[in-house]
């Protein structure tokens, strides 16, 4: 249950910034020589490659409009990855552990990376390009935070990944009713804007001095 537990807490955080995840298991197991995690990502090789696609991810994800691209590009490596780190955390088990990690792993993965895509949609919305970076710097508090915590405390931390999951899709939700009821309003407006012209005719002088249209037959 541990491991799953830890997996699952991996695979939300690896949604969102997946290098990250391998760093920090990799620190980890690098210090400390945790047993639940694989010897293989705390080794040289695997930390300076984490190292180098986080230093990428970490300027990309900070600019309007670049994030949405990066996340476009990653929206097959993170679930990958994450099932990837779900199939080490399984260990040397039989292969039914192993499917269900990397199960575990992807799908939280991918359902963590669909939340901050559409986040980060709604973010660029905004005139003011602070907000990216604000998110960002949260979004990355949240990865190492989570994932720092459920090699500590795997059932814990997997509950609050499940509850960030959770909030996550709320608001995807919400921003998508927006969407639509903006994309509403503006569809009527537009319909009503585009409605039958005035049919009076030629304006012609009045019997007290004024000026009124001539009717049309």
């Amino acid at each position: 249950m541990e491991s799953l537990a830890l997996t699952f807490s991996s695979g939300w955080a690896s949604g969102i910034n997946a290098y990250l995840v391998v760093l920090v298991l990799g620190v980890v197991q690098r210090t400390s020589g945790a047993e639940a995690i694989p010897d293989v990502l705390g080794t040289w090789p695997v930390l300076a490659a984490a190292g180098l696609m986080y230093a990428i991810e970490f300027v990309a994800d900070k600019v309007p409009y670049i994030d949405s691209t990066w996340d476009s590009i990653s929206t097959v490596i993170r679930p990958t990855i994450g099932a990837v780190i779900g199939v080490l955390l399984a260990g040397e088990a039989d292969s039914l552990n192993e499917a269900v990690g990397g199960v575990v792993g992807g799908t939280s993965a991918l359902m963590s990376h669909l939340v901050k895509a559409s986040e980060r949609l709604a973010v660029n919305s905004s005139p003011e390009p602070v907000s990216n970076s604000v998110v960002s710097l949260a979004e990355d508090g949240l990865v190492l935070g989570v994932v720092w915590f459920a090699t500590e405390h795997p059932l814990a931390a997997a509950g609050v990944a499940a509850a960030l999951l959770v909030a996550g899709l709320v608001l995807v939700y919400l921003i998508i009713r927006a969407v639509r009821g903006g994309w509403r309003r503006l569809t009527r407006r537009r319909r009503h804007g585009s409605g039958p012209s005035d049919r009076s005719g030629p304006s012609g002088p009045s019997s007290d001095g004024t000026t009124k249209p001539y009717p049309v037959q």
